[in-house]
């Protein structure tokens, strides 16, 4: 992740380390929006980040903090040393 082209450095888990939070992938991924009858909606987010950078790939339910914000791991793969991570948070 080239800082330089397109990767921004973002607090994830107490660390600062490049990431891309490629919320346009998320859309085309999606094409939908979740929400329940409560007022309650539900914000995801994809994000990228090198292997070496961020440690062990986080699991499913996994709490996972990015710019001070509180998100759940829904679904994370490793793509040969880049993570995809996708999860989210509920917004009211």
């Amino acid at each position: 992740l080239n800082i330089d082209e397109f990767a921004v450095k973002h607090n994830i888990n107490g660390r600062t380390i490049p990431a891309i939070i490629d919320n346009n992938e998320l859309i085309e991924r999606e094409k939908k929006a979740k929400s329940d009858m409560d007022g309650v909606n539900v914000k995801t987010v994809l994000v990228y980040v090198r292997a070496r950078d961020f440690g062990a790939l986080p699991p499913v339910g996994y709490l996972l903090r990015i710019d001070g914000s509180p998100y759940l791991v829904i679904d994370s793969i490793n793509e040969d040393g880049v993570y995809s991570i996708t999860a989210e948070a509920n917004r009211s």
